[in-house]
């Protein structure tokens, strides 16, 4: 262990707490009590050596060498109160007390220890405290000054040092104030460069910490533009922090965001913490080249000074943290939707529980109201065509019932994914024009004239007939239910490529277009539900839609309102059912394409029409 660590050591004992935390702090008292202490111990040990030397000493020399107890007296103030200002202040009343003590008796003004007060000053700069130091200078002056009026009123003692002895004490005083005025200097010197390497120290661990920390810090001025951000936006945004700087950031900010981002740095400029959300562009790798990617950043920003007043002329910064909350975007936005389709489904269950109170207490009112009077024929006189009549009427309703259940069954099993292809070879042509034959009668009775056109020619194509025609028969349906006595319908069919294309068009009252985006969803029907002008359960043409997708067909949906609408079927000539098994099969594999055009203006309902093929339970 060195002397230097030793007094180092000794130094450090008798420091006050509140100065054994901070380094800078810690070296500034080392360096007040160490040139004391030392100083005024080797004065000490030097005297016995001087007395023998000088003999009786005289009064001014035993006042110099009493002085020497106040260092050691400053020096414990400093270690019991830690009050460093006040010690310095101390220190330049008990030097500017010595040299005026020292001054009187050897001259005044022109003594050899006038020369000290110049140091006075000098010692108060060590305090770094302006206070201190303006201090040190007026008492510097105003004992120049005492100096100066003593001399010139004669208020000084008679006996004076001969020339000789006055040159030797002015030498004396000039040569030791300048060697006490040097080790102010590098003492001055040596705590300027511990300031320098204290401040480095820490600016590198802050730099450490910005550089593993996974938030970005960055400093702003006013305007948005980046003097700072650290490395972590590299990992963020895929991107050098020198792209950054300036409006680098400001540029990758998502344009609706701008002003939003803008607006909290101008906030906190002026002394408010903001925080804001913004999206940021982030730079696509590897196969994401043509594509932008946006993440969400939230970024908490507030006034890297909080006393702005003391410098008016500086431009405000802002400092700003920012955390990558793409996840809890995604997050909430999930529960969105999930909340969406709780709300969707609740308002389908409604939608179902209205639409089958109307479709099943029609026909079983009626089923139970004419069998009731059947039952009472003789009290009632029916003849046989009443009865035959009513008997008709019983079975309609029933065939309504049973084609309703035959309709949610259906709709079941393809949801649930059960619902399987039947593949086999069948001709289209056939199938399309037996069901139009089969509604031919219903459009008559309507005055709607239905017309098909379907070539000779169509090749034989491979799915299942069923489902086919249960496709034709609910649009056909659902075409002639919707259009206006003395209107048209169109059914043709003609090959594209590897695809058959039914379009079934109608000029009727067409889909108005919130409808329109709805079409399809499951017990939907266009229009309040107590104000339908046409009946039906809504699942006609979501059993279409299920029914094309289960073929891995495209359906398309174009209408004007009160125009008329057409629908577009698009089914591949040969099916070729998918490897996955039909009991594995979800919902979400059967959503067919269904285009929907922009420009079009929708039908005031879509429902569907009892389909005449039914299906075992």
């Amino acid at each position: 262990m060195t002397v230097l660590s030793i007094i180092r050591d000794c130094l450090d004992a008798l420091l006050h707490p509140s100065a054994r935390y901070d380094a800078l702090t810690r070296a500034r008292h080392r360096a007040f009590m160490a040139p004391r202490l030392l100083g005024s111990l080797a004065a000490f040990a030097a005297f016995p050596v001087y007395l023998a030397m000088r003999g009786a000493p005289s009064a001014v020399e035993v006042a110099a060498f009493a002085w020497l107890i106040a260092p050691i007296m400053l020096s414990w103030f400093l270690s019991r109160t830690g009050r460093y200002e006040g010690a310095h202040v101390l220190s330049s009343l008990a030097l500017a007390g010595l040299i005026m003590a020292v001054a009187v008796t050897t001259g005044g003004i022109e003594s050899f220890a006038a020369v000290w007060l110049v140091v006075v000053p000098l010692e108060a700069a060590l305090s770094a405290s302006r206070r201190v130091a303006a201090f040190a200078s007026l008492l510097a002056l105003s004992c120049a000054g005492m100096l100066i009026l003593v001399s010139q009123l004669g208020w000084l003692p008679v006996e004076e040092p001969g020339t000789a002895q006055r040159g030797v004490l002015m030498a004396f005083g000039v040569a030791s104030a300048t060697l006490y005025a040097a080790g102010l200097a590098f003492g001055a010197e040596s705590l300027a460069r511990t300031s320098v390497a204290l401040l480095s120290r820490e600016e590198e661990r802050y730099r450490l910490l910005a550089r593993n920390m996974s938030d970005v810090i960055s400093r702003h001025q006013r305007n948005g533009a980046v003097q700072f951000i650290s490395p972590a936006a590299e990992v963020m945004l895929g991107i050098s922090v020198a792209q950054l700087h300036g409006h680098g950031l400001f540029d990758r900010v998502h344009v609706a965001d701008r002003p939003a981002y803008l607006t909290a740095l101008s906030d906190a400029a002026r002394g408010d913490v903001r925080s804001v959300e913004f999206r940021l562009r982030r730079e696509p790798v590897g196969s994401e080249r043509n594509q932008v990617d946006f993440i969400w950043v939230e970024m908490r920003c507030r006034p890297l000074d909080q006393d702005l007043g003391r410098d008016a002329t500086r431009e405000a910064e802002v400092v700003g943290v920012m955390r990558d909350i793409t996840d809890r975007k995604l997050s909430e936005q999930a529960l969105d939707q999930a909340r969406s389709a709780a709300e969707a489904a609740d308002a389908a269950k409604t939608r179902f529980l209205a639409t089958m109170s109307h479709e099943l207490r029609t026909p079983l009112n009626a089923i139970i109201g004419f069998s009731e009077m059947i039952a009472q024929e003789q009290t009632l006189m029916l003849a046989a065509s009443q009865r035959k009549e009513y008997a008709q009427l019983i079975n309609d309703s029933g065939q309504h019932l049973l084609s309703v259940v035959n309709g949610i069954l259906d709709m079941s099993k393809m949801e649930s994914g059960n619902f399987e292809i039947a593949s086999e070879p069948f001709a289209p042509r056939a199938s399309l024009m037996h069901c139009c034959n089969l509604l031919a009668l219903k459009a008559r009775e309507n005055g709607i004239d239905l017309v098909t056109d379907a070539p000779q020619d169509l090749p034989v194509m491979t799915g299942d007939p069923r489902a086919f025609k249960q496709i034709v028969l609910n649009l056909v349906a659902n075409a002639i239910k919707f259009t206006e006595r003395g209107g048209q319908v169109s059914v043709t069919a003609a090959v594209t490529g590897s695809q058959l294309t039914l379009r079934i068009s109608d000029t009727g009252v067409g889909i108005a277009p919130d409808d329109l985006k709805r079409i399809g969803a499951p017990f939907f029907q266009c229009g309040k539900t107590y104000q339908r002008r046409h009946e039906g359960t809504g699942l006609g043409l979501s059993i279409v839609k299920s029914l094309v997708a289960l073929h891995l067909g495209e359906m398309t949906v174009q209408s004007r309102l009160g125009e008329g609408t057409a629908v577009t079927v698009k089914l591949p000539l040969v099916y070729t059912p998918p490897q996955t098994k039909p009991a594995e099969r979800k919902i979400a594999t059967l959503t067919p394409v269904l285009r929907q055009e922009s420009h079009s203006e929708p039908h005031e309902d879509l429902q569907d029409q009892p389909a005449p093929v039914k299906k075992s339970a």
